[in-house]
Parts: C-alpha cells; sequence; structure tokens
C-alpha cells in the first residue's frame, strides 16, 4: 500500500511540475503575444485551465500527505503542498496580470474601433463639405450668368424705354405739323384775304 502512495506522490509531483512548466510557457506566451484579442484571449483560456489542473494536482497530492503513515513522511508532502501552494500563488498573480494586460488591450482595441469610426465620420463630412462647396460655386457661376443677363436686358429696357419716349415726340411733332398745315391749307381756302 506504501509503495503505490509513493508512485502517486511521485507521478502528483511530476504532473504538478509539468502543469508549473506549462503555465510558465503560457504566460512568457501571453507576454510575447502581440496578435488580435482572439488569441490572447485564447492564450489566457490555456492558463486558466492549467491552473485549474495545477490547483487540482496539488489538492490530491495534499490529501496523499494526509493519508501517509509515517508522520515524517506526511511533514515532507505537507511542506512540499505549501511551496507548490507558495508558488502558485505567485503564478495567480501573474495571471491577474495577464488577465488585466488583456483587458487593457481589449479596452485599447475598443477605442481604436471608436477612434475609427470617427475618423470615418470625419470623412464623410469633409466630403459632404466638399460637395456643398462644389454646389455652392455652381449656383454663384450660374448666378454670375444670370446677372449678366439681367443687366443686358435692363439696357435693352432702358433703349426702349428712351426710343419710346423719342417715338412718342417724333409722333406729337409729326401731328403738330400736320395740324399746323391743314390749319394753314383750311385757312388760305376759307380765308384768302387774311
Amino acid at each position: 500500500m506504501a509503495a503505490a502512495q509513493d508512485v502517486h506522490v511521485r507521478i502528483c509531483n511530476q504532473e504538478i511540475v509539468k502543469f508549473d512548466l506549462e503555465v510558465k510557457a503560457l504566460i512568457q506566451d501571453i507576454r510575447d503575444c502581440s496578435g488580435p484579442l482572439s488569441a490572447l484571449t485564447e492564450l489566457n483560456a490555456k492558463v486558466k485551465e492549467k491552473f485549474q489542473q495545477l490547483r487540482h494536482r496539488i489538492q490530491e497530492l495534499e490529501q496523499s500527505a494526509k493519508e501517509q503513515d509515517k508522520e515524517s513522511d506526511k511533514q515532507v508532502l505537507l511542506q512540499e503542498v505549501e511551496n507548490h501552494k507558495k508558488q502558485m500563488l505567485r503564478k495567480t498573480a501573474k495571471e491577474n496580470l495577464a488577465q488585466t494586460s488583456s483587458t487593457i488591450t481589449e479596452n485599447l482595441m475598443g477605442i481604436s474601433r471608436v477612434m475609427s469610426q470617427q475618423v470615418q465620420q470625419s470623412e464623410e463630412a469633409m466630403q459632404t463639405l466638399v460637395n456643398s462647396s462644389r454646389t455652392i460655386l455652381d449656383a454663384n457661376e450660374e448666378f454670375k450668368s444670370m446677372s449678366g443677363t439681367i443687366q443686358l436686358g435692363r439696357k435693352l429696357i432702358t433703349k426702349y424705354n428712351r426710343r419710346e419716349l423719342t417715338d412718342k415726340l417724333l409722333i406729337f411733332l409729326a401731328l403738330a405739323l400736320f395740324l399746323a398745315t391743314v390749319l394753314y391749307i383750311v385757312k388760305k381756302r376759307l380765308f384768302p384775304f387774311l
């Protein structure tokens, strides 16, 4: 029975060391990760999974230590369990740091998306302003063209008004001359002696 317990203790220790190395490697991968958020989240999930496995093995080792017959073996194993727990606490701090890093990265990516949307909206507003300016310039050119036509029309109307006045004056003078001529002829015919 003691041999089986020793084998189980050795296996637990080996697995603890293995999980410990895997956690260290994953934490280093998180530090080196410059990829997308999904890769960072995946690495974080793997670290959590390895921590769970590591906790489970440490608990198994602690249970095996409590089941030891010899008090000295029991104390040695309990001391190992404490050492593993202390190391795990330091690694938990690293996991929390990695989680914080992941959260910060996610927040920065969110800010980046918002800034990208703002830049897009600014570009659209700029394009709208350019189109509006173009429309205003076209309207201004058309107004200038109409202004020239209106001034030409004004000159023509003024010219026609002057000509109308001249025509009325000429008609009046012609009528006056005609009436004077008629009166002269009537006077000479009716009153030849005058």
